[in-house]
């Protein structure tokens, strides 16, 4: 007989992924005392993950899981220089059994073409009142955050997300179309899409899922989640408790 009425509905939820989106602040996460590596270990112990989506590309990670698991040390470039990943994650992986998937859009021609166009943008003199539009906006920022940019329970609220967005409106109006495939709106839609994909991968499974991004990201990253009705985010902020 098929489930009906609250039945269904329960059984329907049951199956929803469960998905937490914590946001990392990546080096500083060595020197933080509030958001340090053992309080970022607490908030994934917490989490209690099945599957942890990863700011490491995907033809990136397989190299850094496995020279783990082979010497106890990651050996992949661009992974080593997150030590949320190196120093917790890794480690975690192995004591805790979870999953980890590489869903970061970045590619080092990306990076390097980033790099090299906005330094051309800011040697410009006729693009100079753009370039100092997009500092004066990361300054505004860094005020506003009045030094809560490494607090958690900060980070993940509406109020810090809507800081982020702010904050990248110039760098994204300015630049998106002279950095391509790196720009603002690109390489978060390659981000997501990465996310998606491996979310569409577990659909149905009733499996919890991390998602570890630059906390600058969590917001967009947010708006896509949005538009999935099998998933149920979860209030990240209550990992920190």
């Amino acid at each position: 007989m098929p489930l009906i009425g609250c039945d269904a509905a329960e059984t329907s939820k049951t199956n929803l992924t469960q998905v937490y989106v914590l946001g990392t602040i990546h080096s500083n996460h060595v020197d933080s005392e509030t958001y340090s590596l053992n309080v970022l270990e607490s908030a994934i112990r917490a989490a209690s993950p099945d599957i942890v989506l990863t700011e490491i590309p995907p033809d990136r990670i397989n190299q850094a899981i496995t020279s783990f698991r082979e010497t106890g040390v990651v050996d992949e470039p661009r992974t080593q220089v997150f030590p949320e990943y190196t120093d917790v994650m890794f480690p975690l992986s192995c004591e805790m059994g979870f999953r980890m998937v590489g869903t970061a859009g970045w590619t080092r021609k990306i990076a390097d073409d980033r790099r090299v166009a906005l330094e051309r943008i800011r040697t410009d003199p006729s693009r100079s009142r753009e370039w100092a539009d997009y500092r004066n906006s990361q300054r505004e920022f860094i005020t506003k955050l009045a030094g809560r940019g490494d607090d958690p329970r900060f980070i993940h609220t509406q109020e810090f997300d809507d800081l982020i967005e702010n904050s990248r409106y110039y760098y994204q109006e300015y630049f998106d179309d002279d950095l391509g495939a790196g720009g603002w709106t690109q390489i978060n839609r390659a981000h997501t899409e990465l996310i998606n994909a491996a979310l569409d991968s577990i659909k149905g499974q009733g499996l919890t899922a991390l998602i570890t991004f630059g906390t600058a990201h969590k917001y967009l990253i947010h708006r896509a989640l949005a538009n999935r009705a099998d998933v149920e985010v979860k209030d990240a902020a209550a990992l920190f408790n």
